[in-house]
């Protein structure tokens, strides 16, 4: 470009030091720089888009396509950007690239100087009240060149040249067409970025969906063409997430889902919506079909993709879900987010809680209509993510109404790999029953078998059945569902309706003699030992005393590896079972026998082990061969 009129002017020495800050301290990546170019050309795009609009307005190149052209030069180590946007006067250029924000640098030094005192409230006060991402090209630029001509007639073009230091350099232009180009030369150390490969990598990752063609020219690979130079469009443009959801094929979601994350199966479902009020936002969600569709996935490898009118601004956003919805993958846009200084960060603000509300509660929303309209899809979703579920009645309790619906369990009166919900087993309660019931354990075929179901089988009254680690944290967060309370079968205080075949236990000299035997046998391990009167096809069981804090909390403190102590609990013993009478025999007729004690620690530690609250089992196994032995001596 020809260059007339060439006037340098000193930076002021507050803006020096802004500049230093952007170039070594503001951004996390370089790449970011490339970001911030094309969101700038973007914006100029948009803004000449509008000008054009307005009745009697003459502009530059009325007819000129609307786009971005990037152009590199390994051997010349040069990276340029052009665009037909709304274009810079000179007088621009001093007033946009020779200040920042205006009048804001003096205020945004003082707030980076208040921020690296570690005052983190200083945050949101600077956050979206400087426009500084143009000045991020000094972290891989030795020199840089603007060269403008605005969309009015009457202006002239323009240059502005600096190299990020002490001064720049400003004059008139004689580009003829609309819009600017932007001419960087790179340092040697940034090299790297006069890569076409490299070009291309960076705006699939960050500006994928800008609304304009970005062009990069590259050789062609096309026989004809071998070896020239063309230009290719390097960018989708079109955002799926903000097209009509009613307009989007299947196919383009499962496109879109797969290049996102990587799994190459079909999303279980997928959550595409619009949100106008109170905050504008659009959504595009999508549910795995299995849990593990991320290989070698990190524990906090989770987060959806936050965009900012397109622009991407994290690729791992925490903060718009709870932890316990980490499952969930997509991207969330927004036109008006907070942004800090680099665009790099979202400003904490209630905006973002409320996004995150209206996300939580679309979600919901959406599996409570799976599980209605998609039986088996939703069989599937709890199988894989059920335990996501359980731990936010766990940990949110505000929005537990919104989740427990969606919980599912086995119970005595479900078979094979089917589950009830909490609402299905209210509907099959009895008239007098008050409250629901559930019993703890490793696995289902074991709590099946558990000795506390004889009075329940017997009054065929339903027992769900929570065998999964999470369940022991989850009742923590739930106590109660639809006002009735939800209560462990192992509460010796437990209330239940009335037994009509209630069973008469005999005053028999024997068994008051073992009781007091297997007292004094167990000591200190046990509360109490008595008579049962709910016991019916089992010989004994453990129930909590009053005041002993819930089963699921022992359980929970046994699973997250703490200083764990087997609670003391009362032994209830079956006075009818036949090995409760064959023990009070033994004692009877052989008062030392040594095996005795032997039979009674295993009876308890066989209970301890069925709860899930034996510390070791493997001890088990001498007093095992020990009576294994015996009974061979005797068969």
């Amino acid at each position: 470009m020809a260059v007339q009129e060439a006037e340098r002017i000193e930076f002021k020495a507050e803006i020096r030091q802004v500049l230093d800050i952007l170039i070594h301290s503001l951004y996390s990546e370089q790449e970011i720089f490339l970001r911030e170019l094309i969101s700038n050309a973007s914006d100029a795009l948009n803004r000449f888009k509008i000008e054009s609009l307005k009745s009697n307005n003459q502009v530059v190149d009325p007819a000129a396509a609307l786009g971005i052209w990037i152009t590199t030069d390994k051997e010349a180590r040069t990276l340029t950007l052009k665009d037909t946007g709304i274009g810079m006067s000179q007088e621009d250029m001093v007033s946009y690239l020779g200040t920042i924000a205006h009048s804001g640098a003096k205020n945004f030094i003082e707030a980076m100087k208040e921020l690296n005192k570690g005052d983190t409230k200083t945050t949101t006060d600077v956050i979206g009240q400087f426009g500084v991402g143009f000045y991020s090209v000094f972290m891989v630029a030795e020199e840089v060149t603007v060269t403008s001509r605005s969309f009015q007639p009457e202006a002239e073009a323009a240059y502005w040249k600096s190299s990020g230091e002490g001064s720049y350099e400003v004059g008139a232009s004689d580009k003829t067409e609309r819009g600017t180009v932007i001419e960087i030369k790179l340092k040697e150390e940034a090299k790297d970025y006069a890569e076409t490969y490299r070009i291309r990598q960076i705006v699939k990752e960050h500006s994928d969906f800008v609304a304009f063609p970005i062009f990069l020219e590259e050789e062609s690979h096309e026989e004809d063409k071998k070896g020239e130079k063309v230009f290719n469009q390097i960018n989708a443009q079109t955002a799926l997430w903000r097209e009509r959801a009613s307009d989007v094929e299947v196919e383009k979601y499962k496109s879109f889902y797969q290049q996102l994350t990587f799994d190459f199966q079909d999303p279980l479902k997928t959550i595409h919506f619009q949100a106008e009020m109170p905050i504008q936002f659009y959504a595009l969600l999508f549910i795995p079909s299995r849990r593990d569709y991320k290989m070698f996935q990190k524990q906090d490898d989770y987060g959806l993709k936050l965009y900012a009118r397109k622009v991407l601004i994290k690729e791992d956003f925490k903060e718009l879900l709870p932890p316990y919805l980490r499952f969930i993958e997509g991207v969330v846009d927004s036109e008006d987010l907070p942004l800090n200084v680099s665009r790099e960060m979202v400003q904490n603000t209630p905006m973002i809680a409320r996004i995150k509300k209206a996300l939580i509660g679309r979600i919901s929303t959406e599996l409570e209509r799976l599980a209605k309209d998609d039986e088996a899809a939703f069989k599937t979703f709890y199988k894989e993510f059920g335990q996501f579920l359980k731990e936010g009645i766990a940990s949110d309790k505000d929005n537990t109404e919104k989740f427990v619906d969606l919980l599912r369990f086995a119970s005595t009166a479900t078979e094979g790999d089917n589950l009830t919900s909490l609402n299905d087993y209210v509907g099959r309660m009895k008239e007098d029953q008050k409250d629901i019931y559930y019993v703890l354990g490793d696995d289902a075929k074991v709590v099946a078998r558990s000795s506390h179901l004889d009075y329940f089988k017997k009054n065929d009254l339903e027992v769900l059945f929570l065998t999964d680690p999470m369940d022991n944290f989850m009742l923590m967060g739930l106590s109660e569902y639809n006002g009735k309370q939800i209560k462990n079968i192992d509460d010796a205080g437990l209330e239940l309706p009335e037994d009509e075949k209630k069973i008469e236990t005999p005053k028999d000299e024997g068994f008051i003699s073992l009781t007091a035997f297997i007292k004094q046998t167990l000591g200190d391990k046990v509360e109490d030992v008595r008579e049962s009167k709910v016991l019916t096809d089992n010989a004994v069981r453990l129930v909590n005393p009053s005041g002993m804090g819930a089963t699921s909390f022992h359980r929970a403190q046994r699973l997250m590896g703490q200083d764990f102590q087997v609670p003391k609990k009362i032994l209830e013993l079956n006075p009818k079972h036949e090995v409760i009478k064959d023990l009070a025999d033994r004692l009877k007729t052989k008062g030392s026998d040594p095996l005795l004690p032997v039979f009674v620690e295993q009876l308890y530690e066989n209970e301890l082990l069925a709860e899930g609250i034996h510390p070791n089992p493997a001890e088990m196994i001498p007093r095992l061969q020990k009576l294994m032995a015996e009974a061979l001596r005797k068969s």
